[in-house]
């Protein structure tokens, strides 16, 4: 299995926004989206909300696509909630929010999502944070046409490997020696030159 720490912040809203994640839903909602997640080899930190929406952050790894973990909570945890007889037609609205989380990033994004029903109540939530879209929106400051740009190659200068610090990995994921991750190197940030043409 290969070395991998890639946290996300995920959000995702109900139909329409309609507040149908009640406190009588929600125990079995979160519980059951956190039980498909596992099935995926997916770890969730920290899952909340508010009525209308979301929130999880999580690990995921390089197998599983977000696309593809967000289509497959989203649709089973909808199909579970509506075979418990409700009274609405339980759905989620199309699209989610998805931002990426470095390791220093993530107890914040942990204490935000834990929060959540707080910043709703005390109007504290920070909309970008809060953000979700049915349609493809990347990052404000990507050029307005990325074909028509050169693209600049970079080329990482010899590292050198500095093996007498060795990082053990977080101390959150499970106890079990199979999932333990096997120590990494770490090197010295490396420096970067950028030349005019790509270097293949």
């Amino acid at each position: 299995m290969p070395f991998w720490r890639t946290y996300y912040h995920l959000v995702w809203a109900t139909k329409n926004r309609e507040p149908w994640i009640t406190p009588d839903i929600e125990p079995r909602l979160y519980a059951y989206i956190v039980h498909k997640a596992a099935e995926l080899g997916v770890f969730v930190y920290v899952i909340n909300g508010w009525t209308d929406h979301t929130h999880l952050i999580v690990a995921i790894p390089p197998h599983v696509s977000v696309a593809e973990l967000v289509k497959h909570l989203k649709g089973a945890s909808s199909h579970d909630l509506n075979q418990q007889g409700l009274a609405v037609h339980f759905g989620w609205q199309r699209g989610y929010g998805v931002l990426t989380l470095g390791q220093r990033q993530k107890p914040d994004a942990e204490a935000y999502v834990s929060n959540q029903k707080e910043h709703h109540r005390m109007d504290t939530a920070i909309a970008w944070l809060e953000r979700y879209s049915e349609f493809d929106e990347g990052p404000d400051d990507l050029p307005s046409s990325p074909a028509l740009q050169p693209v600049p190659a970079l080329r990482e200068s010899s590292p050198t490997y500095d093996c007498s610090e060795v990082d053990e990995g977080p101390d959150d994921l499970p106890s079990s020696p199979a999932s333990q991750p096997a120590p990494a190197l770490r090197e010295p940030s490396p420096t970067y030159d950028v030349l005019d043409e790509p270097a293949f």
